[in-house]
């Protein structure tokens, strides 16, 4: 500021009046301080003026997985709506590591950013007093995809335990009894009791639990019991749900469908189909989460759920700006629509053979 200030011949006080665009400043000096700024390459320094200013006109992102097709989406989505507002954007990947997250929310808050958006790995309130303490900075914060039960923020979510029913009702209404629920929670040990699963699923990252709770779900309605062994549990990763599925499919009555709930658990139960030297649909039907331009170009098309990904981050966004203006209160759940995308994957089960 001061090198800018002697370049153009004025005082430090009337350079920054001129760059900060603020306060009076004649047209003419105006005019030979900016030229004088351009001429030595000035820069202003964010971080300076947001602790003056308390605006840094940037907000953080958390997310499991930049990579994963369907964050890409939801980052795309809030980038262009902060984008639209002159806001910048920082995102970054915790892999579903609560560690990660809380590490993440301290760079942010020292970052000093005006809002952050989330989708969390914690499981409850208890776990996401780092949330709570960038609230207690003055930060807003918004939960994207998952809702964290018992912390009073604003999420904008999907309806996934009505998704998941319903997916699952369209296979039950194909003559399906035999239903794979593939990534499911990460224990070792599966729970044999249905009572103990729905526990488990209320334990469980929201999401999973929600898509779990819609699944069994869809089994009470139609009276089908529940079956331990139709239910993958464990790491979350396609190379566990490849040997999840080839172990349903080894059992002496094998799914004739599989409901896969994250696109590694379709690729995963797609491998695993394809080492057996099963078809889809004609040996086991499928339906995933997630719809993507490679579901519409497999033999067959693959009938998936498409969860609005870009309206998803906007719409997050927008709450997040709303809370930055001061213009609502935090805690309300935005639900967002699904579109159940039917193609070729789901193959009725003959009459004769329905159980």
């Amino acid at each position: 500021m001061s090198e800018v200030a002697a370049e153009a011949g004025v005082g430090r006080s009337t350079a920054a009046r001129t760059l900060g665009g603020y306060g009076y400043v004649s047209p003419e000096v105006r005019e030979r301080v900016l030229a004088a700024a351009e001429r030595i390459g000035y820069r202003a320094n964010a971080l300076a003026r947001s602790m003056s200013t308390g605006v840094s006109h940037t907000i953080g992102v958390i997310v499991a997985d930049i990579a994963n097709p369907f964050f890409g989406g939801v980052v795309r989505g809030i980038s262009d709506a902060a984008r639209a507002r002159g806001f910048d954007t920082l995102v970054i990947s915790t892999y579903e590591e609560l560690a990660e997250e809380v590490a993440a929310t301290n760079v942010l808050i020292d970052k000093r950013v005006d809002g952050i958006i989330v989708a969390s790995t914690a499981l409850d309130a208890a776990s996401a007093d780092h949330l709570e303490q960038a609230r207690g900075h003055g930060i807003p914060v918004v939960l994207v995809d998952r809702a964290v039960p018992g912390l009073d923020v604003d999420a904008v979510v999907i309806d996934n335990r009505a998704a998941a029913r319903s997916a699952v009702e369209r296979l039950i209404d194909a003559g399906h009894r035999r239903i794979g629920f593939v990534w499911g929670p990460p224990v070792d040990e599966l729970p044999r009791r249905r009572r103990e699963m729905v526990e488990l699923a209320a334990r469980n990252l929201w999401t999973d639990g929600e898509r779990l709770q819609g699944y069994l779900d869809a089994l009470d309605d139609a009276g089908i019991l529940y079956d331990a062994d139709l239910v993958m549990v464990g790491a979350k990763t396609e190379e566990h749900a490849r040997d999840e599925v080839a172990r349903m499919l080894a059992l002496p009555d094998p799914p004739t469908a599989l409901f896969c709930t994250e696109t590694d658990a379709m690729t995963g139960s797609l491998r695993a189909l394809r080492e057996a030297g099963l078809r889809v649909a004609a040996d086991v039907s499928l339906i995933g989460f997630d719809d993507s331009s490679w579901a519409a170009v497999m033999e067959p098309p693959l009938t998936m759920i498409e969860q609005p990904m870009l309206a998803l981050g906007t719409r997050a966004a927008e709450v997040l700006f709303a809370a930055i203006d001061g213009e609502a209160a935090p805690g309300g759940l935005h639900t967002l629509e699904t579109r159940f995308i039917e193609r070729a994957s789901v193959a009725a089960v003959p009459v004769a053979e329905r159980r």
